[in-house]
């Protein structure tokens, strides 16, 4: 899919999808209970490509970015559940790290390789 939303629109889709049911949003424990879930979901995959823990044969075959898409989907549906705005959220926070965390690492010069640190 080529198409890019931004937060507002992935909160939009994401509301007019739970909104089609009774049952609505999960209350916030259930949320989190679903969010470990999914970030459990997504870390046994890094394991299997990154890790030492090969796949068994009977495991479906799953990408990080389907994974990566479990965990967003979930983390915008919390966030509609108690009425926050993502893009407000990752504001605050990368105001925060961006002050906090400014003189933490090594800066890329200029004519460096980014590379050469991985």
């Amino acid at each position: 899919m080529s198409e890019r939303f931004t937060t507002k629109q992935m909160q939009e889709r994401v509301d007019r999808y739970i909104s089609q049911f009774k049952e609505g949003y999960f209350s916030p424990l259930s949320m989190m209970a679903r969010m470990t879930e999914e970030v459990g979901e997504l870390a046994r995959e890094v394991n299997h490509h990154y890790g030492e823990k090969p796949k068994k044969s009977s495991e479906a075959e799953r990408s990080l970015e389907e994974e990566l898409g479990d965990v967003v989907f979930v983390l915008t549906s919390f966030a509609n559940s108690l009425d926050i705005d993502l893009s407000e959220a990752f504001d605050r926070s990368m105001s925060k790290i961006e002050s906090r965390d400014k003189n933490r690492w090594t800066r890329v010069t200029e004519g460096s390789n980014k590379d050469e640190h991985n």
